[in-house]
C-alpha cells in the first residue's frame, strides 16, 4: 500500500494572499512563510502564490481574483486549552472582521474560524442541553459559563 498523500488547505484570495499569510503567521506561534511565488503568465499575471505554515499545518494561498469568496460553510477550528487562549485568538482574528455566534468569527479576509475550548466535548457530556443553551447565547466563548452549565442539574 502507498503512503497516504499529504492533505493541506489551499485558500483563494482576491489579491491579498501575501497579506493574509503574513497576518496568520503573526497570530499563530511556530508559524512561518515558506515561499512566495509571482505568477508570470495568464490572467493572474503579477499576482502571488504563497505557501505558509501555521503551527505545523501547511497552507497554500493564491491571488485568484474576485470570482470566488469564502463562506462560513468552510471554517478552521482552534481548540483552546484556556480562556486566555480563547481571548487571544478571538481578539486577534476578529480584528477588522465580524464576530459570530457560538465561537465563530469571520476575519478581515473573510475566512471563518471557530475559537472553541478543547474541553467542549467533556462539558457536553456533563449536561448537553444546558451547555448548548449557554453556548447559543455567546459570541466569544466563556469557559467558566459553560462549566457552570455542565454542572447544573
Amino acid at each position: 500500500m502507498q503512503a497516504s498523500p499529504k492533505v493541506s488547505p489551499f485558500l483563494w484570495f482576491d489579491g491579498r494572499s501575501k497579506d493574509a499569510a503574513e497576518f496568520y503567521v503573526s497570530v499563530f506561534p511556530n508559524s512561518r512563510i515558506l515561499s512566495v511565488s509571482v505568477i508570470s503568465e495568464g490572467p493572474a499575471n503579477g499576482q502571488a502564490i504563497v505557501e505558509f505554515e501555521l503551527d505545523g499545518q501547511e497552507f497554500g494561498a493564491v491571488d485568484g481574483g474576485p470570482m470566488y469568496s469564502f463562506t462560513p460553510a468552510i471554517s478552521f477550528v482552534i481548540a483552546c486549552d484556556s480562556q486566555e487562549e480563547i481571548d487571544y485568538y478571538w481578539d486577534r482574528l476578529s480584528e477588522g472582521g465580524e464576530p459570530g455566534r457560538c465561537g465563530w468569527l469571520e476575519d478581515k479576509f473573510g475566512l471563518s474560524w471557530q475559537v472553541t475550548p478543547s474541553m467542549l466535548p467533556d462539558l457536553m457530556e456533563g449536561n448537553a442541553s444546558k451547555v448548548t443553551e449557554a453556548l447559543l447565547a455567546m459570541d466569544k466563548i466563556d469557559i467558566e459559563t459553560l462549566r457552570r452549565a455542565a454542572e447544573s442539574g
